[in-house]
């Protein structure tokens, strides 16, 4: 593909340079996929206000998240098996979004480590994001690799208490390494800079866990340990504790409802990410562009608010900006530049999507994405709260 112009050009060639299985994990939702879908889908109705004759010149579109400067409104989620889209791809992507001026978000389930991160980019700060498991000796030993990596966020994932089901996991039977399989080996066969990458790496399991987790010194006793670890009694009360362990900013990511908005606020996060897990966890929960109206509405300006799902341009972002979020978490948008081309396709997707947000904030008559509010949208065509 000589020419790359959206984020799709970079989906259709992650899909032929990462192997079926990995390509499909982070492609994919649970049981019918209608809110993956639907996460998409809903940005396409709501339109914008064009003006003119307005003078379009000195464009910013820089604004802080929970204090820090940033040069969009835009974060790179945690998402899972990164190394696996592409070798070193967690710190891959962090470099890039260093080079940018955003955050970059790292999961715990990811294949590159806390400490692998933070040496790639030189202790340069980065949010980490944190399931609330049942070994709890493991959870706060992570929390204190997490300071000590000079991370400046903490991500509280609160929607993964049990785990959705998703179909092409379990066809694919999703495994890190791949299991070699002949249909796997067959398809890997097909992806040869995917193979050379992972050859010269040692990371491909996940770094976080092996070595560190009681019990847990290979990839065969890794997978029974965390289809028992994530924690279905997670309370408002474990939020506290947290809190109270980690000492810095926390972010609640999972927030869908306005009444779990407000309990967040009384937790005393200092922001929430209106989530669904990209619609990986509850197949017929609201878009997250729909729900975010009433949970901005709900807490005003007591919390900082935050979403993701279905962000796949930079007028996205303009639209999710102007209905109240004051970031857009980006997931498959960076794992398709990451799959395509490695740390090159993620700076590449940052790009396209900085450069479509400028662009549609000017024909809306906005030079400062700070002074954008949803007089930008056309009258009807927005979800309300």
């Amino acid at each position: 593909m000589s020419v790359i112009t959206c984020i799709e050009d970079l989906r259709v060639l992650a899909e032929k340079r990462v192997p079926r299985m990995f390509y499909d994990y982070a492609d994919a939702g649970s049981w019918t996929e209608s809110t993956y879908r639907a996460n998409e889908a809903d940005f396409q109705p709501i339109k914008f206000r064009q003006r003119v004759a307005v003078n379009m010149d000195n464009r910013s579109t820089a604004t802080t998240m929970l204090g820090e400067r940033v040069a969009m409104p835009v974060a790179i989620a945690p998402t899972g098996l990164t190394g696996m889209q592409h070798a070193d791809g967690e710190m891959l992507a962090a470099r890039a979004a260093k080079q940018f001026g955003i955050p970059f978000t790292l999961s715990t389930m990811s294949i590159c480590s806390i400490e692998d991160v933070s040496e790639a980019t030189g202790g340069h700060p980065f949010w980490f994001q944190l399931y609330v498991m049942k070994d709890k000796d493991f959870m706060r030993n992570l929390i204190d690799r997490a300071k000590a990596a000079n991370c400046s966020a903490l991500v509280v994932t609160l929607d993964l208490q049990v785990l959705g089901q998703r179909h092409k996991d379990l066809k694919n039977g999703l495994s890190t390494p791949p299991k070699p399989t002949i249909a796997n080996l067959i398809n890997l066969a097909t992806k040869p800079r995917w193979c050379l990458g992972m050859l010269g790496t040692s990371r491909r399991t996940f770094r976080n866990i092996v070595g560190h987790a009681k019990s847990v010194s290979d990839m065969s006793s890794l997978a029974s340990w965390t289809a028992e670890q994530f924690d279905p009694a997670l309370s408002w009360n474990d939020i506290e504790e947290i809190k109270k362990l980690w000492g810095e900013k926390i972010i609640l990511k999972g927030i869908m409802d306005k009444e779990d908005a407000r309990l967040a606020v009384e937790s005393g996060a200092d922001a929430i990410v209106v989530s669904n897990h990209g619609g990986r966890q509850l197949d017929g929960a609201p878009s997250s562009i729909n729900a975010l109206p009433a949970i901005v509405d709900a807490v005003g300006k007591d919390i900082e608010v935050h979403m993701d799902g279905g962000i796949r341009s930079g007028q996205d972002v303009l639209k999710a900006w102007a209905l109240g979020a004051r970031s857009a978490w980006i997931g498959r948008a960076f794992l398709y530049g990451l799959g395509a081309m490695g740390e090159a396709g993620v700076t590449k997707a940052l790009k396209i999507i900085h450069n479509e947000l400028d662009v549609s904030m000017a024909f809306c008559g906005h030079t400062d994405i700070n002074q954008v509010d949803r007089s930008i949208l056309l009258q009807g065509t927005y979800p309300v709260a």
